[in-house]
């Protein structure tokens, strides 16, 4: 293990986890505050990217990527640290899930972190401060960098009125992304999961579909011609759950074909609770999703299924448990063309990120 990597579990995680009573969510939020305060420093963070950043530009679904691994939805919600984000070696960064409504998500406690499992359960429900008021800070300041913004469906808004929800976010948030990423598959928002089925999503996608072609002619006309709405659509992308089926995910890369969306994200948080360490299966009755190692296995193997039930047609971002330079390679060998990284990034500090990204480069 590389010192610093080293320095990062053995000394700096654990300082983090004893200021904070021991609280995940308080490490995660102060962790928040300190990159927050660094986005205000730019001379701060020269050295880090001179230290961290793998300058390996692809381009992946008609997007320019850094390199090909990015930061994974759910860390910056609000995108309260997007400068920081590249410094500390990602080659994008997804922001969210937003949802339209402002919500404070679940009640409390609602992450726990597994060490010995080296995983995360988290039932955080889209705690976010809304589509309007990321929408403001974008207006404020958009930092460059390839930025994906991930839209999920408000708590208090019934399954029957999911497509508006997912419009009123998108249209207040699409002109500033690069992608944005279409959540159907978080377990923490009661019905969210439902939205994958068939129907609801071409419902879905199809209005979004529209409504992205919209925000191509409009960009169109910011460039000073009426240009072709393929040209400066936005491009949407679809995150799948770990827990389908192989007929239902099926279903609905189907869809994703037919309605013509950028690409799959594979995977969001399981159910499942296999792979626990023997000395933390009390924590298999938490509920909410799991993140890290336990999920590695099924994330390649929904990755590797997308990708062969599509003939490759559908650009993949793999994501769940990656941590290492293999790990990363067997995602590519599957075929994922970029990868997204969270829990190991949270466990473990951003030599990870360096590790990924140069195996990949």
């Amino acid at each position: 293990m590389p010192l610093l990597s080293r320095l990062y579990d053995d000394l700096l995680r654990p300082a983090l986890y004893s200021v904070s009573g021991g609280d995940a969510e308080q490490v995660h939020a102060r962790t928040l505050r300190l990159m927050a305060l660094a986005e205000r420093r730019p001379e701060l963070l020269a050295p880090l990217r001179s230290r961290l950043a793998t300058d390996a530009p692809v381009e992946v679904g008609g997007v320019r990527f850094g390199n090909r691994v990015g930061l994974a939805a759910g860390m910056d919600k609000d995108g309260r640290a997007l400068s920081v984000w590249p410094a500390l070696g990602f080659g994008f960064v997804e922001v969210g899930t937003v949802t339209r409504h402002p919500q404070p998500g679940n009640d409390r406690p609602r992450l726990f972190t597994l060490p010995k499992s080296d995983a995360v359960i988290n039932r955080m429900g889209f705690n976010n401060a809304g589509a309007d008021a990321l929408a403001d800070r974008l207006d404020a300041h958009r930092p460059a960098g390839t930025l994906g913004i991930s839209i999920g469906k408000s708590k208090v808004t019934p399954l029957g009125e999911a497509v508006e929800d997912y419009r009123y976010s998108f249209g207040r948030l699409a002109r500033h992304a690069d992608y944005v990423a279409i959540n159907v598959s978080s377990p923490n928002t009661p019905g969210l999961r439902e939205l994958q089925d068939k129907g609801a999503l071409r419902e879905i996608l199809s209005a979004l579909r529209s409504d992205s072609a919209a925000v191509g002619r409009e960009a169109g006309r910011d460039l000073g011609h009426e240009a072709h709405d393929a040209a400066h659509a936005v491009p949407i992308w679809v995150k799948v759950a770990p827990d389908l089926t192989e007929p239902a995910l099926a279903e609905l890369l189907a869809v994703c074909l037919d309605v013509g969306v950028a690409g799959i994200i594979a995977t969001n948080t399981t159910l499942s609770r296999s792979g626990l360490d023997q000395t933390e299966l009390s924590y298999a009755a938490q509920p909410g999703g799991l993140s890290g190692a336990p999920l590695r296995a099924r994330a390649v193997e929904v990755v590797r299924f997308v990708h062969d039930e599509t003939a490759g047609a559908l650009p993949i971002i793999g994501v769940g448990g990656l941590r290492s330079a293999d790990d990363a390679l067997a995602m590519r060998d599957a075929g994922a063309s970029l990868v997204q990284v969270y829990t190991a990034f949270a466990l473990h500090g951003p030599m990870v990120v360096r590790e990924l990204a140069r195996a990949l480069a």
